[in-house]
């Protein structure tokens, strides 16, 4: 068990929006430290997004966000030599970090060109509530919701 836990870091609000969120989903797209590059790719997306919804492009993001961020996940837990998957509610910082890697992690799968195009489509579905993240998250509850009886298990 950890001593104590580690000063949360401070993010430096993004130039464009003056939002540190933004910062934190660059900083989980980055590859390789090349975050002026990352700030491109999310930049050019939200451009599209703008142009495809006629929105406000950054309430458009943060809706697709809540979208795609889990309320639950399960835990296995190992109890008198079985396994079992135990649903945990999730703290708030992990639920947007879950979230925002889903998404990218999707965005990544699809199929188009270029990662701005690939985003700024996922971006749209999740904040229509469809796409894969969004299923992804479905998927995530669903299996909290079955394992419910074992609850009680939270160690």
């Amino acid at each position: 068990m950890r001593k104590h836990k580690p000063k949360p870091r401070v993010l430096a609000p993004d130039p464009r929006y003056n939002d540190t969120m933004i910062t934190r989903f660059v900083n989980n797209l980055m590859w390789e430290g090349k975050k002026s590059v990352a700030f491109g790719i999310l930049y050019d997306a939200l451009d599209i997004v703008k142009s495809r919804t006629n929105e406000d492009e950054l309430q458009v993001w943060k809706k697709a966000l809540n979208n795609v961020m889990p309320q639950v996940e399960v835990r296995s837990r190992r109890v008198g030599g079985s396994t079992f998957q135990i649903p945990t509610e999730l703290p708030a910082g992990r639920k947007i970090a879950i979230g925002m890697k889903w998404m990218i992690k999707y965005a990544r799968a699809r199929s188009g060109k270029g990662m701005a195009e690939k985003l700024a489509a996922e971006i749209i579905a999740a904040s229509k509530g469809e796409g894969s993240a969004v299923k992804k998250r479905e998927d995530t509850h669903k299996m909290a919701e079955a394992n419910r009886a074992f609850a009680s298990y939270r160690g």
